[in-house]
């Protein structure tokens, strides 16, 4: 694991969790929503290994990363390529049908253990780097 450093584990930690998540809450996922877990743990981890902020500001910055994310992949899987993985018309508060406030807020509660997986995989290649010869 150490030769994927910390940027390849924590693409692969997004990549599997929430795809993982998603399925066991919506009951299936799609390879894009993996790909893009993967790309937003990614830059949570860059955040939270370089931004000098307290973790309800840091959940605030992913949230609004995620949804941007999430808007961007949106018009592009959904509206453009028109392979409906996910339709957020019905909800209140959304915009094209691709974000919704409800599910805003639900990456910003996400985004308090995301924290801590990034920490986690941060001490782990630390520990790992200290320890090669």
């Amino acid at each position: 694991m150490k030769q994927l450093g910390p940027y390849g584990i924590a693409f692969l930690f997004g990549f599997f969790l929430y795809a993982l998540v998603e399925i066991l809450f919506r009951g299936y996922t799609h390879w894009t929503m993996a790909l893009t877990g993967g790309l937003v743990l990614l830059v949570l981890y860059r955040m939270k290994a370089t931004l000098r902020a307290s973790r309800w500001t840091l959940a605030l910055l992913g949230t609004a990363f995620i949804t941007a994310m999430e808007f961007t992949v949106g018009v592009w899987v959904n509206l453009i390529l028109g392979w409906g993985v996910w339709d957020y018309s019905n909800l209140q508060w959304n915009i094209l049908g691709q974000v919704c406030l409800p599910f805003s807020l639900i990456w910003f509660v996400m985004c308090i253990p995301a924290q801590w997986v990034c920490g986690g995989i941060a001490k782990q290649y630390q520990s790992a780097q200290i320890k090669s010869p």
